[in-house]
This record gives structure tokens, C-alpha cells and sequence, in this order.
């Protein structure tokens, strides 16, 4: 077994366990390889052992990633920092998109959807530990922006994604994610209707899935460690 498929061994087997211990079923629980900085070749690999959901974080790397390995059945996700002029490239290749903070950015990616493809599955990141440095929406103003996403024809909202100020505490972990899903509940009792809760990365992830994660976001257990370029 190549090191990416024991290592997606590993991750499947840890999901599974803690899906256990929440008193939820695995098939609950999505998981998402970001793929960002590996090559097309390190993403055929994950394929070949049985990955199919892969997010990217830069507009242009993931473009040229995604028409190389457009043979390739994989269903793409957008997980980084919208910048406006990057909207059309996000909306035209893309399935999901869990990284809407700002109405102005809904509305360019819902005008740009193509016609011909489904809505554009959308989730709305929260700021939800209210670091200055993060992107995302505040939560007493997430409410307004989600009901406003909801009506764009070009989009379907999903639900929200939140990256939590990293912490080794698993109560502080908990803590946060708890947050992330009762937003989501209170949203709903609004009338919305969102059914994920895109939260956990490689290492916290186990955390999210005991506070209702429905798609955790896992890159370097998977892959390994990142070395980044200016991008």
C-alpha cells in the first residue's frame, strides 16, 4: 500500500472511530482531501486509492489542476480566500465552494455560474472565534448575508464552514465547533435550510466530528507536510 493510501486508511479508520464515540454513522461524515501545493500526479494517487472530493485554495493552481486531471471523475471544492476578479474562474470550475463572506462575492459567483451546470453549492464561512486576521463573516451578521446567499439563483446555500483559531485543547476545539453547529441550527429554525457543517482539519478534526461535522477538511494527514510557494 503506497504511503497516501495508508495514510487515507488511517484518517478513514480515525473518522470511523469518532463517529463512533458521537453516536453517529461514518456515512455521515464527507471527507475532503485539499490538495493544495501537490502536484496532479500526488492527486491521482489519492484517486487511485479511492478519493474522490479534493480543495484547492489558489485560484490559478487549482484551474491548471483541475484541466489536467479533467479525465477524472473528481469532484472539486474551493476552499480559500475569494478575491472578485478570481469569481468567474471559482464559479465555472468548481462544485462547491465553502468560502463566501461577503454578498458582493455571492452575487458575482451566482451571475457567473454557467447556465448548463447545476447551482453552485455554497457554504458561508464564519469568523467564529473573531480573529482579526481570519477571513469569514461575524456572527451576529451571519444571519442577514445567509438569508440574502439563499435567494441567489445561481448558488444553493449548504451550510457554513468555520477555521476555528487553532488550539491543542480539545474542550477549546469543542468549544468552537459547538458554536459553528448551533448558527447553523438557529439559522435554520429561521427558515433556512442547511444540512452541513464543512469544520475540522487534520488536527482538530476528530473534535468537529463530535460537535456535528458533516465534511472534514484534511490535507496534511493525507498528504504530508505543505512547502509553499508565492502563489
Amino acid at each position: 500500500m503506497t504511503t497516501i493510501a495508508s495514510n487515507l486508511q488511517a484518517v478513514h479508520d480515525a473518522i470511523a472511530s469518532a463517529a463512533t464515540g458521537a453516536g453517529r454513522q461514518t456515512v455521515e461524515i464527507s471527507l475532503l482531501a485539499v490538495s493544495k501545493t501537490f502536484a496532479p500526479d500526488v492527486i491521482r494517487e489519492a484517486y487511485r486509492a479511492g478519493q474522490r472530493l479534493f480543495a484547492e485554495s489558489y485560484v490559478q493552481e487549482a484551474v491548471d489542476k483541475i484541466e489536467v486531471l479533467r479525465d477524472l471523475p473528481i469532484e472539486w471544492h474551493f476552499i480559500g480566500p475569494i478575491q472578485s476578479n478570481k469569481t468567474r474562474a471559482i464559479a465555472e470550475n468548481f462544485a462547491w465552494v465553502h468560502s463566501v463572506d461577503r454578498l458582493k462575492i455571492a452575487e458575482r459567483l451566482s451571475e457567473q455560474r454557467p447556465t448548463h451546470m447545476p447551482p453552485l453549492q455554497t457554504c458561508l464561512q464564519i469568523n467564529i472565534s473573531g480573529e482579526a486576521s481570519k477571513s469569514g463573516v461575524d456572527p451576529d451578521q451571519a444571519g442577514a448575508l445567509a438569508h440574502a446567499i439563499a435567494k441567489l439563483p445561481g448558488l444553493k446555500l449548504r451550510g457554513l464552514m468555520a477555521v476555528p483559531a487553532p488550539s491543542d485543547n480539545v474542550a477549546e476545539q469543542r468549544f468552537y465547533f459547538a458554536q459553528l453547529r448551533e448558527l447553523r441550527d438557529e439559522l435554520n429554525r429561521e427558515g433556512l435550510k442547511m444540512d452541513e457543517l464543512s469544520m475540522g482539519m487534520s488536527h482538530d478534526f476528530v473534535a468537529a466530528i463530535m460537535e456535528g461535522a458533516t465534511i472534514v477538511r484534511i490535507g496534511t494527514a493525507i498528504f504530508g507536510e505543505r512547502t509553499y510557494e508565492d502563489k
